[in-house]
């Protein structure tokens, strides 16, 4: 997330300066924790809560915990993402819905930190968990916030209740008890209330949001923050705790370039966890938030959970077979290409899924340099084709080649490319499927691994070349009396081969340690 790759930079430089040291003095312990401190301030993390992190980490790394680790520097790593699990809340939790429905949930937060279309995110995140939300139109301060509420309910196919047309007209407690109301006679099973905000925090907007809570008695209410609202973070949340009291926190514009020390701060502060966050500005760029993968991802230690969950509610298991059958029979077509492309975009953005990959800020620049419109050009190129060219990507000659190029505004290059592209992947891909190896261009090819390749009629086993005498004298003898070559006979690495039948040898033993880097 962009909001923490400076912390995330400074962090993970922190972490490289201890590698390669056998055991860590107290002098370097002190060094970690000092630019850990400087690190957390300058993401714009509340100072009280720096000192208390940065306390536990430095009593911790100074403890027997690191002194007696096998490799103390991945054993810090380990301490500071445990103690920014617990500053981020711990354990992730999900929302309570009422025994009797319906769920009515209230949205609080200062003006601008984007609750309308939170609303609308939480909405359609809702219907896809099953539920059947009505979204209620309270604020009636801000000029046309109940018309946005209704295109963006419109936009999440959710209902939007707003009998007040608002623009300071209306009573938005009243209008907050008649939407709850509307709820239960047409059986929503939830409701959203979106709430007005201020631009700074006044009496009346502390009176009219406790003046809402204390209408609906709502079974939850949702702090909305700003992720990049910096130290006012910390005197915000705990003037509407104060005020209004809620549940729970949800972060808003954790795709933005600010430094995002409000995530490491209202958990901490309030007690009160941060149950989602807003990572885009589609409304589907909305995810529950867990403390432990937000540790990963800031600590450059990857989310894979998330990036595995993204896949399977985009991909269709059934679709999946079908597309494996095609590569292995040689079937698989450019309208079968077309369609698994458009599968990828639905997982969202592809620059923000590899960026969930461990390690993946060692690839900065070219997660910058990627052009997720690519996908789109690409898109553009096949849905220029015709139905049998699509199928059939040898009828593609030089005109047809044209003609496509023309249609979808690219270039008869940018065609000729996709569809080397796609020769050269289909033929990957079926030697995937029928388990052999795919030889990547540019690799050379991988040793015992099988390419399909089929041997020539009357061709005879070469003898061995191995520079050993007595073992080549072995393979020989082997090939002779029709075995195999006595290192086929051994594990990957090719140990296997001298192997008495009680166990490896030790040549097998100090061959496999040295492998292992031990």
């Amino acid at each position: 997330m962009a909001t923490f790759e400076n912390l995330s930079d400074r962090l993970t430089a922190t972490f490289r300066n201890l590698r390669g040291k056998g055991k860590l003095t107290p002098a370097d312990i002190d060094g970690t924790v000092r630019e850990i401190r400087r690190a957390l301030l300058e993401a714009d993390v509340a100072l009280e809560v720096v000192k208390e992190f940065t306390g536990k980490v430095r009593e911790r790394a100074l403890g027997d915990e690191v002194n007696k680790a096998l490799n103390p520097a991945q054993q810090v790593v380990q301490i500071v993402n445990e103690e920014l699990v617990t500053i981020l809340g711990g354990q992730q939790r999900r929302l309570e819905f009422a025994k009797k429905p319906p769920t009515v949930i209230m949205l609080a937060g200062l003006q601008g930190a984007g609750k309308t279309t939170l609303a609308g995110k939480l909405a359609k995140w809702l219907v896809k968990e099953g539920h059947t939300p009505l979204l209620v139109a309270a604020d009636l301060q801000r000029p046309q916030a109940v018309q946005q509420l209704q295109v963006v309910g419109g936009q999440a196919g959710v209902p939007v209740f707003a009998p007040e047309p608002g623009n300071g007209v209306g009573n938005p407690v009243k209008v907050a008890k008649e939407g709850v109301k509307e709820a239960e006679r047409k059986q929503y099973d939830t409701v959203i209330v979106d709430t007005a905000g201020r631009l700074g925090i006044d009496s009346e907007l502390m009176k009219q949001a406790s003046d809402i809570r204390k209408a609906i008695d709502p079974d939850e209410v949702l702090f909305v923050i700003d992720a990049m609202i910096g130290q006012d973070a910390v005197t915000t949340a705990r003037a509407f705790q104060d005020g209004v009291d809620f549940t729970g926190v949800v972060l808003t514009k954790l795709d933005g370039d600010a430094r995002g020390g409000a995530a490491l701060s209202v958990a901490s502060v309030t007690g009160r966890p941060i149950m989602f966050a807003s990572t885009g500005e589609t409304l589907d760029d909305f995810e529950p938030f867990y403390p432990d993968r937000m540790a990963s991802r800031i600590l450059d230690l990857g989310d894979i959970l998330t990036l595995i969950e993204q896949a399977q509610s985009a991909f269709d298991e059934d679709e999946a077979a079908k597309v494996a059958e095609k590569f292995a029979t040689d079937s698989f077509t450019l309208d079968d290409f077309l369609k698994q492309m458009q599968q990828l975009k639905n997982m969202g953005s592809i620059k923000g899924m590899l960026g969930m990959l461990p390690g993946a800020r060692g690839m900065r620049e070219q997660l910058d340099n990627f052009d997720e419109r690519e996908i789109t050009r690409t898109e553009a190129i096949i849905q220029s084709m015709t139905l049998r060219e699509r199928t059939t990507p040898k009828l593609l000659n030089g005109s047809r080649r044209v003609r496509i190029a023309r249609g979808s505004g690219a270039t008869v290059t940018d065609v000729n490319q996709l569809v080397a592209r796609f020769e050269q992947a289909s033929k990957m891909m079926k030697t995937v499927a029928k388990g052999g190896v795919p030889q990547v261009p540019g690799m050379g090819p991988i040793p015992g691994a099988s390419y399909g390749g089929k041997k020539k009629a009357g061709a005879q086993k070469k003898g061995s070349r191995s520079g050993n005498p007595a073992k080549r004298a072995a393979e020989n003898a082997a090939l002779v009396q029709g075995g195999a070559p006595a290192a086929a006979a051994g594990s990957g690495f090719g140990l296997g081969g001298a192997a008495k039948a009680g166990g490896p040898s030790e040549v097998e033993l100090n061959s496999l340690q040295k492998f292992l880097g031990r």
